[in-house]
């Protein structure tokens, strides 16, 4: 088939380059040129794993494209994916819709027959509404249907997620889309993927309803990690005893620093706007919000604690500081709220992360990135584990320290509490 994709952020391009893979004619729009002409070298604007192999095969392969040209692109495709970006309103908790709505406008003036137009975007229930009353405006034939087809991609995980997916979510009442729709993604289906076909306004609240809960989740765990630090019992013992009825489950049950990210952070304020619309108070979820953003202060407590309230001077090493592992996205990460508190405290702070420099932290005399994790290792005071890369679990750190013993504060719960303390550590764990 052939596909439009307008949007070259994280949705738009692993989508995109997925789809071209699994053997469609695939167009991807920005009205950037220069990363357009940059992702025609292959040069990809993001970090996700596996991403760049399949951009080169794929472009190279003539199955996959780079254009500036939206008309032209959408006279060309039969499905038109939706996948600009939909951040939060400034100053607000809606989600910011200008772009997908000046993207419907551009389509409506576009359309020379039958299409079928996809959000991809995550938005509030009810947009797919308004899409179709934009476009209908600009196109009176009304030879298009509008469809909500969220995805459901994890960061660092978004190829594996997409090609064996838990399910595949179409909102339409439309018969012809939804047959068209179910061939387009027959290959994933064909591997045990969940096709469901539920209205559009379903399927724009199905996504934002699975965010909240998995926020939940962590927020949750984490909580109840505070309680037992109090009465010295390991968290991860809970999360696997939670986790192993099937009812609750163990994913996302694991304490560490506040969800963050391009997805959690917006998508609990969205519903929560959303709902206020429609006047219902999601209590739930605002408890969830204001626990998220109490973590980041309950952890530098902890900092300060284990440091003995003396902050000023002391060296401080950060491994990692995205908000995961497997992306170099920093959005709503705790390290931009832990770092920039502790330096203004007057501390010194190194910090190394696999996706290198971070210009966030550019303002910061006393922070700096080191280009290995032996020397941001070096003569530090504290250590804090805050990403869980791969690269830091399996740290020699008696090589790495030699005689030194700083303080480790490992907030993924990465290591063994009993083999450090058995190295001469001074050890620290999140829920321990």
């Amino acid at each position: 088939m052939n596909l439009c994709m307008i949007g070259t952020g994280y949705v738009g391009l692993v989508s995109g380059v997925c789809f071209s893979d699994l053997g469609n004619n695939v167009i991807c729009v920005d009205r950037d040129q220069e990363k357009v002409n940059s992702l025609k070298k292959g040069k990809i604007p993001i970090y996700e794993p596996g991403l760049e192999e399949l951009v080169l095969k794929n472009y190279k392969n003539k199955r996959l494209n780079f254009s500036t040209d939206l008309k032209n692109s959408i006279r060309k495709s039969d499905i038109i994916f939706i996948c600009v970006g939909t951040p939060t309103k400034k100053g607000g908790s809606g989600a910011d819709l200008s772009q997908v709505y000046n993207v419907a406008k551009e389509i409506g003036k576009s359309i020379n027959k039958f299409k079928i137009i996809i959000t991809k975007s995550t938005v509030p229930v009810t947009t797919g509404d308004e899409i179709e009353k934009i476009i209908q405006k600009k196109n009176k034939k009304k030879n298009f249907s509008i469809v909500s087809n969220p995805e459901f991609l994890r960061e660092g995980e978004a190829i594996r997620d997409f090609i064996f997916p838990d399910r595949i979510v179409v909102g339409t009442n439309d018969i012809k889309s939804n047959r068209i729709l179910k061939t387009l993604y027959s290959p994933l289906i064909s591997k045990g993927a969940q096709y469901l076909n539920t209205s559009r306004r379903a399927a724009e609240l199905i996504k934002y309803a699975s965010n909240a809960f998995l926020a939940t989740k962590i927020t949750f765990i984490n909580e109840i990690a505070n309680l037992c630090e109090k009465t010295n019992i390991d968290v991860e013992d809970i999360s696997i005893g939670m986790g192993l009825d099937k009812r609750i489950g163990g994913r996302f049950l694991r304490a560490g620093p506040a969800y963050g990210g391009s997805c959690f952070p917006k998508d609990t304020k969205a519903i929560i706007n959303t709902a206020e619309k429609f006047k219902i108070n999601l209590s739930v979820i605002k408890s969830v919000i204001k626990s998220n953003k109490n973590r980041s202060n309950l952890l530098l407590n902890r900092v300060n604690k284990l440091l003995k309230n003396t902050i000023k001077n002391k060296k401080i090493c950060f491994l990692g500081v995205t908000f995961k592992a497997n992306t170099d996205d920093m959005r709503d990460s705790s390290s931009l709220i832990m770092i920039p508190s502790l330096s203004k405290k007057g501390a010194k702070i190194s910090y190394y992360d696999p996706t290198g420099y971070k210009k966030e932290f550019n303002k910061y005399k006393n922070v700096s990135f080191e280009n290995n994790i032996k020397d941001a290792l070096k003569k530090s005071d504290l250590v804090i584990i805050h990403t869980e890369w791969n690269d830091f679990k399996s740290i020699n750190f008696k090589s790495y320290l030699k005689n030194r013993k700083p303080i480790i504060f490992d907030m993924r719960n990465i290591y063994s509490d009993t083999k450090m303390k058995q190295q001469g550590f001074k050890y620290f764990g999140v829920g321990k």
